[in-house]
């Protein structure tokens, strides 16, 4: 297909990936996979696998890949950013509605809806990408071990994804039937056909190992990093708020593993409990905002950014907006740029790998074992949404309610995130309205 026809699609993608990670990949399977056939199951897979085990947002980096396969080095580049760009400037925009009218009761009352329907689609995120990619007792154990490993022990993901990856590599040479990627199926080839990426396709000469490409290719990300940071300093002075930005975000790009649900916990201890950015509440009300918009879930991290440099600046200044919209700016930059680096870089050894069971296998079990991480995440949210004053306080029965109906529009009659959110803003809204009506 012509990079023009790519294009297309990757801006059309930027503007309808809505469902965090699990939705967003399910729509590249659904897209790349069985109707257009870019690329077949096994190769998307590979390449999920591998995008899984880097730190950082999977979907934006399964996306960069698939552009980088297709169409060299601008190609990745280009179809990364697109699925990133609109929802950068949607969330900027929703980030100053929040901020100026976000105190209203009938909008905090929408918020309210909103907040049991995250913690929905989060553990539905779980399921699907549970079915996905878990097909037999091993894998299970794998993410039941990782579940708890993280629930009751509290081990960092590092730690964990360490711990899976040794034990899909032993695995992979003892018992390899457990951690075998399947070919193409029956059905895959009876209902798609040949992809043009398919299994036997030889790697494309851009795609193959060079020395040369990997220094250049190192070289330009770290000056995309030094450059843009070294700015921030002198402009605003090294321990001011936009280099902690750049800097916290960069560490959080390069130590968090899992993807997107994966790297909230980390972005959350550090905006909120360290540097005091922002407060619990508006963390959940800023990852509601990120479900509510398409692009990546990580994307939260431009609410962050935004609310850090908006609150900041509020006295003294006569419009806050810009300093909102550059920490949200900064924020987006420092996060994304090491995903860019990770494929382009390792994307040719990565496909020098395409079907040798001794790297296949680890990622194998790193994929079982995020499903228990996002498990943890999903309770994680149930908690501060069900309990809003703790333990000791009373329990929101309205929210359970409405994470009941939230779970079963989408388990059982399979709504879209985006039905489910409404669905539940609505009934927020209704039950504030219900509320001023009764007295």
């Amino acid at each position: 297909m012509s990079l023009r026809e790519a294009l297309k699609f990757w801006t059309k993608l930027g503007f309808i990936s809505f469902g965090g990670p699990a939705g967003q990949i399910a729509v590249l399977h659904q897209e790349l996979v069985e109707k257009r056939r870019w690329i077949s199951e096994r190769r998307f897979l590979h390449a999920l696998n591998y995008c899984m085990l880097l730190p950082g947002p999977e979907a934006q980096q399964l996306v960069t890949y698939i552009g980088w396969l297709m169409h060299r080095s601008w190609g990745g580049i280009l179809a990364g950013s697109l699925f990133v760009l609109p929802s950068l400037l949607i969330l900027i925009a929703l980030s100053w509605v929040y901020i100026a009218f976000g105190q209203l009761p009938w909008i905090a009352a929408v918020f309210f809806g909103i907040k049991p329907a995250v913690t929905a689609i989060v553990l539905h995120a779980a399921v699907r990408i549970g079915k996905r990619t878990i097909h037999n007792n091993a894998l299970k154990w794998i993410a039941l071990c990782s579940f708890l490993a993280i629930f009751v022990l509290n081990l960092s993901f590092p730690i964990i994804v360490l711990i899976a990856a040794a034990i899909g590599y032993w695995g992979g040479k003892r018992h390899p039937e457990y951690f075998q990627q399947s070919g193409h199926s029956n059905k895959e080839l009876a209902h798609y056909g040949t992809a043009i990426i398919d299994d036997n396709t030889p790697t494309p000469l851009h795609a193959q190992f060079h020395i040369q490409k990997t220094v250049l290719h190192s070289v330009v990300a770290l000056s995309c990093w030094l450059i843009p940071i070294g700015m921030l300093g002198l402009v605003f002075g090294w321990k001011t708020l936009y280099p902690n930005i750049a800097w916290f975000f960069t560490k959080a790009a390069f130590l968090t593993f899992g993807g997107a649900y994966a790297v909230l916990p980390y972005v959350y201890q550090g905006a909120v409990d360290h540097f005091h950015w922002l407060s619990a509440n508006q963390m959940i009300d800023g990852l509601a905002l990120g479900e509510t918009t398409p692009g990546p879930l990580i994307m939260v991290v431009a609410f962050v950014g935004y609310l850090a440099g908006h609150i900041q600046h509020l006295i003294g200044n006569s419009n806050p907006f810009w300093f909102g919209a550059l920490g949200a700016i900064v924020a987006t930059w420092f996060t994304f740029l090491p995903s860019f680096f990770f494929i382009l870089v390792g994307g040719p050894l990565v496909e020098s790998t395409h079907g040798k069971l001794g790297f296949t296998a680890p990622l194998t079990a790193i994929t079982a074992a995020v499903v228990g991480v996002i498990v943890n995440l999903g309770l994680f949210f149930a908690y501060h949404v069900f309990f809003p004053h703790g333990i000791g306080g009373s329990i929101s029965w309205l929210s359970i309610a409405i994470c009941g109906a939230a779970s079963l529009a989408l388990f059982k009659y399979q709504k879209g995130v985006m039905t489910v959110l409404g669905g539940c803003a609505l009934a927020g809204l209704l039950s504030y309205l219900a509320s001023v009506l009764l007295g």
